[in-house]
């Protein structure tokens, strides 16, 4: 009869001996020579020969990867099968405590006819003990349930009170589990957010001021700091729906999150008066703005091999001659002027955009007065909605849609609250601010930085300005130019067909100009 008992109970009687411990179990003095010395002396009260131990210190059970002790014993026996007859464990959980690990063992040693015995736990070969055996192991596999459910509990209980419950951001450093101001870095990281607000600073210039000032990051690093929000106080978690007050003292008030949110979102939006990829050539002004009437390809510009004169020419080289910067320069100042509006045409305008200013004026001011009522709306809505998550009425996949939709209204309400562009300009020194540069286009053409440059051609030209060989060649000019034109002799209402009554990205044009 082919059994372990009586292989166990013939031949030379060599055993093992696997003792492991985890970090926690070491803190509590369950110590691997306490476990050592008890299975000794079980194996010698059995009549086993001790031929090795294998002892696992700092090792967790839950999955056998990662235990190199266990896997050089589980080999050791394989070679050792005809001598070797048991392992001598201190409890069955030593070995795993996920059940269907430790009968993947269990079955492992049973081929090669070698026991696993207990030294403080009832084990054998009996029908009993071997069902016995299951439910000692399904024990240790509930306990590990059981610790790995509270803990999230508890992850979750530090969550919703508002601590942190993973790393935090940079300004911040975590101390037995509270976020703390980072006194090296804190007070840098702050400015850097007010430098944002102001919305004159790019990302990756934040990005050279922070390396300037000691603090090292990355360009995707400062793009994740200004859309985390704790940086205002609140915590949020990709585990949970819920965004908690934090314990933590906010680096930011709600406001200036929101601005940078609206500067941000903003700048992701493409500008299509501006000319993509110009680089600054104060020697070629018009280069990407100029295009060829023949093939439609922009311009560039070059110097004659001995840096004699300038010259435009098509990129695409489709057998158009070049063009001297000279000739260029005149011939827009020549049309410029012929597109400048007259008094009159300049009168009438103003007089409609003080209408429009004034009316819009009044409406943003009635929205930036109402917007705390419609952001505390919100917020209650976004409660409303994660209480819905919570209960199952909406899908996980509906409550990240509309969260999504509440965020980007909270952005908007936030962002009319602090607008600044309704007191920011001087209404009649913005008057005579476009009058003048409006009287003489070709004046103003010829007295702007290559920046203000770029405004004004953009806002007149929106798809560039076609080179005809000789001469300008567009017969089309922006809504808003035309419109100016058009009051000159009152021949279209103010405004365009589709309702708009306002021509928002060119005038926003004057405005970066101004």
């Amino acid at each position: 009869m082919n059994t372990q008992n009586n292989l166990i109970n013939i031949g030379p009687k060599q055993a093992v001996i696997y003792i492991r411990v985890s970090s926690e179990e070491q803190v509590e003095n369950f110590s691997l020579g306490t476990q050592e010395e008890i299975c000794r002396r079980e194996a010698k009260h059995r009549g086993f020969e001790v031929v090795e131990v294998f002892r696992e210190e700092g090792k967790s059970a839950k999955t056998i990867i990662g235990r190199p002790e266990l896997l050089k014993m589980l080999e050791f026996c394989r070679k050792n099968k005809k001598t070797v007859r048991a392992i001598f464990v201190y409890r069955l959980d030593r070995l795993s405590r996920q059940t269907s690990d430790y009968l993947s063992i269990r079955k492992r040693l049973f081929d090669v006819n070698i026991a696993i015995i207990s030294a403080s736990e009832p084990t054998g070969n009996s029908p009993t003990e071997k069902l016995l055996e299951t439910v000692l192991a399904s024990f240790a596999q509930h306990d590990n349930d059981v610790r790995s459910e509270r803990t999230k509990n508890g992850m979750r209980a530090r969550f919703l009170s508002g601590l942190v419950t993973n790393h935090v951001p940079v300004g911040y450093i975590n101390q037995s589990g509270h976020a703390l101001k980072d006194p090296s870095t804190f007070d840098n990281i702050k400015k850097a957010w007010d430098l944002m607000a102001t919305g004159t600073k790019s990302l990756k210039e934040i990005e050279k001021i922070l390396h300037s000032w000691g603090v090292k990051t990355r360009h995707s690093s400062v793009q994740r700091m200004f859309r985390n929000k704790f940086y205002m106080g609140i915590l949020t978690s990709e585990s949970y729906p819920e965004t908690v007050k934090g314990q933590h003292i906010p680096m930011v008030t709600e406001e200036q999150f929101y601005k940078v949110q609206s500067i941000l979102d903003g700048r992701n939006r493409q500008n299509p008066l501006m000319p993509k990829n110009t680089r600054d050539n104060t020697d070629f002004p018009l280069r990407r703005i100029l295009r060829c009437s023949k093939c439609g390809t922009p311009f560039t510009g070059a110097w004659s091999k001995r840096h004699r004169y300038a010259y435009y020419f098509c990129r695409n080289r489709c057998g158009t001659p070049s063009v001297p910067v000279g000739d260029v320069e005149k011939e827009m100042m020549l049309f410029l002027r012929k597109t400048s509006p007259s008094e009159e045409g300049r009168k009438l305008y103003i007089s409609q955009l003080l209408k429009i200013y004034h009316s819009k004026a009044l409406k943003l001011r009635k929205i930036k007065a109402n917007s705390d009522e419609e952001i505390d709306k919100l917020h209650t809505l976004r409660k409303v909605l994660i209480e819905k998550n919570l209960s199952g009425v909406y899908s996980d996949e509906i409550f990240k849609e509309q969260n999504a939709v509440i965020e980007n209204k909270i952005i908007a309400a936030q962002a009319a609250k602090n607008d600044e562009m309704i007191d920011q300009y001087n209404i009649d020194s913005l008057v005579e601010f476009i009058n003048n540069k409006l009287a003489d286009l070709g004046e103003t053409y010829s007295n702007s930085s290559l920046s203000q440059l770029r405004c004004l051609l953009g806002s007149i030209f929106l798809s560039g300005i076609i080179w005809g060989y000789p001469g300008c060649s567009n017969r089309e000019i922006s809504p808003l130019y035309q419109s100016i034109q058009d009051t000159q002799t009152m021949n279209v209402p103010f405004g365009d067909p589709g309702g708009s009554r306002t021509h928002d990205k060119e005038i926003k044009s004057l405005l970066l100009y101004h």
